[in-house]
């Protein structure tokens, strides 16, 4: 059963980026906008505006197709500085109502309101609330969804975009659970929902019918999570400050490279991001990975895990300049390159010649 006794607040901007694009500049409100890379440079949408969304527009598509699909569209390149300073101001106000608070990127978190600062004893008027407090210091709209557990707090924040306030109490989540699709399951993409709609599972509770060992066979480990989630069941606390599980510096070019000592300087450089990002969190790594996108759109990977746990950065281009060697670098045009590191500890001791490994979960 889930615990009636938490109240969680899901709180998601609504289209962070390209509203503060809208906001600072009048002449954008109500105008389709994405935020991100030019097209002749092979720009990605970092994020579109609502406007843009009804063409078809979305995040991550490559900004060639964005305009084809709304040849209107207004490109307006990223400020990052200014998302981070306008995020800042939100979650601290989300600060100021519990110190449960976990972020989930810069415009995004969860909120465990059970006890707060403001003496409510429901989460819904704490929503409520807080997406006035919002648009008073920001003048933009959040979404937000307030439930028993994250897993239907996530998914009510998403119900009623933009500017929306879903609210699942304890006696209508079997009603609300009977309404999703299957894809609103965790880990369950377009292609895993195309494999499961073949089986006939059509709605989220569809999964409570399948035999195990067909659900194993279907989505393979997820398959407990998923029965779980079919159920409602999250016990997942609120969890403040949570740390990257990996670090990693990737980079699309513009145009596409093929020599090799170009090649060697962009990973020496994403190598130095990662360490220095290491230093900072005095972590170590035992896995080293490269990321490889040749012309065609082709991504390889290459994958190295060591029993000594490292973080200098020129111990970590050996490994990624022997991990590259394995992959076409040099012979087949190259897209993008990436480097990220993970299985991260506090020590640089072998697993076993120290003591429980501090573990980090993804942000």
């Amino acid at each position: 059963m889930v615990s009636p006794l938490r109240r969680i607040i899901h709180v998601d901007m609504d289209a962070f980026y390209a509203s503060v694009e809208q906001r600072d500049s009048p002449e954008l409100k109500g105008k389709p906008v994405a935020v991100g890379g030019r097209p002749e440079g092979r720009g990605v949408v970092a994020a579109a505006s609502y406007e843009a969304r009804t063409f078809g527009v979305h995040s991550a598509m490559p900004m060639v197709r964005a305009l084809k699909l709304c040849p209107q569209l207004n490109v307006v390149k990223p400020d990052f500085k200014k998302y981070r300073t306008i995020s800042q101001l939100v979650f601290e106000l989300f600060c100021e109502v519990t110190p449960l608070v976990e972020p989930l990127s810069l415009d995004e978190a969860y909120l465990d309101v059970t006890t707060n600062a403001w003496g409510e004893t429901l989460a819904t008027p704490v929503a409520r609330r807080l997406k006035r407090q919002i648009r008073k210091r920001t003048g933009l709209t959040a979404s937000a969804g307030v439930a028993p557990n994250k897993f239907l707090a996530k998914v009510a924040s998403g119900w009623r975009k933009p500017d929306g306030l879903t609210v699942i109490p304890q006696q209508r989540v079997e009603t609300f659970l009977h309404e999703l699709p299957i894809d609103a399951l965790w880990g369950v993409g377009p292609k895993t929902a195309a494999k499961l709609r073949r089986s006939g599972i059509e709605k989220l509770v569809d999964v409570r019918g399948i035999d195990d060992a067909m659900l194993r066979h279907l989505v393979g480990k997820q398959a407990k999570c998923l029965k779980r989630l079919a159920y409602g069941q999250d016990d997942r606390p609120v969890t403040p400050n949570r740390t990257a599980k990996s670090y990693g510096s990737e980079r699309t070019y513009p145009e596409d490279l093929l020599d090799t000592e170009v090649i060697r300087s962009e990973l020496d450089q994403m190598v130095k991001n990662v360490a220095g990002c290491l230093q900072r969190k005095s972590l170590y790594a035992r896995t080293v990975t490269v990321k490889v996108r040749y012309s065609d759109f082709t991504t390889v990977t290459r994958s190295r895990s060591d029993p000594v746990p490292i973080r200098n950065s020129s111990t970590l281009i050996d490994r990624v300049v022997a991990l590259a060697d394995k992959t076409q670098i040099g012979e087949r045009p190259v897209r993008l390159l990436g480097v990220s590191v993970r299985n991260l500890s506090n020590s640089d001791l072998p697993a076993d010649k120290r003591g429980p490994l501090l573990w980090y979960l993804d942000r």
